[in-house]
C-alpha cells in the first residue's frame, strides 16, 4: 500500500482534529473560514483527482464516516447504557445510509487542488508521484517526518530544560532563587 506524503500527514492530523469529540461550538470556533474557490474546468478537476489518487490521499479520510458514527454512538452510549442494542442497530442503519459520503471530501480536496495548481502543474505532479522517486517519497517521507517530529520533541525538551536552568542561574545571581 502506498503511504501518504508529509502534506497528507498534516491533512490527516487536521482531519483527526476536526473529527475529535470536541463540542460543535468549540470546533466551529477553531475552524478557519473556508477559502472562496473559483470554478474549475472538468479537465482541471480530473487532473486534481488523478493527482490525489497518485498520492493515495483517500487513505486519510477513508474511515471518516464510520469513525464519526462510532464517536457519536459512543458519546450517546456514555449516558444511555441501557440503549446499547438500539444505538448499535441505529449506527448500522446510519452507516449504510451514508456509505460513500466521504467522497464529498475527495471532491472538495480536488477543487482546492484545482484552485491552488494549474492543470499542467497537477499533471506534472501526478507524473512525478508515479515515478520511482515519487513512489519513494510517498513511502519514505512519512518515516522521515515522524523521525523529524520525534527529534523536534526531544530538542524542545532539552532546550526547555536548559532555558529553565539559565533562568534559575540568572535569578540566583540576583539573589532571588526560584523554587
Amino acid at each position: 500500500m502506498k503511504r501518504s506524503s508529509g502534506i497528507l500527514l498534516a491533512a490527516g492530523l487536521a482531519l483527526g482534529l476536526a473529527l475529535s469529540p470536541l463540542p460543535v461550538a468549540a470546533q466551529q470556533q477553531q475552524a478557519a473560514p473556508q477559502p472562496q474557490l473559483k470554478p474549475v474546468s472538468p479537465s482541471a478537476m480530473q487532473a486534481a483527482r488523478d493527482l490525489l489518487a497518485a498520492k493515495n490521499v483517500a487513505q486519510v479520510y477513508s474511515g471518516a464516516v464510520p469513525n464519526i458514527i462510532e464517536r457519536a454512538k459512543a458519546q450517546l452510549l456514555a449516558n444511555n447504557l441501557n440503549y446499547q442494542k438500539d444505538l448499535n442497530e441505529i449506527a448500522q442503519t446510519i452507516a449504510q445510509a451514508n456509505a460513500g459520503k466521504e467522497k464529498e471530501i475527495a471532491e472538495q480536496m480536488a477543487k482546492i487542488y484545482a484552485n491552488d495548481f494549474t492543470e499542467q502543474e497537477m499533471k506534472d505532479l501526478t507524473a512525478f508521484y508515479k515515478s520511482p522517486l515519487g513512489q519513494k517519497l510517498l513511502t519514505t517521507e512519512p518515516k522521515s517526518i515522524q523521525a523529524s517530529m520525534q527529534y523536534m520533541g526531544q530538542w524542545a525538551q532539552s532546550f526547555g530544560e536548559a532555558t529553565v536552568a539559565e533562568f534559575r542561574a540568572q535569578m540566583q545571581k540576583r539573589g532571588k532563587p526560584l523554587s
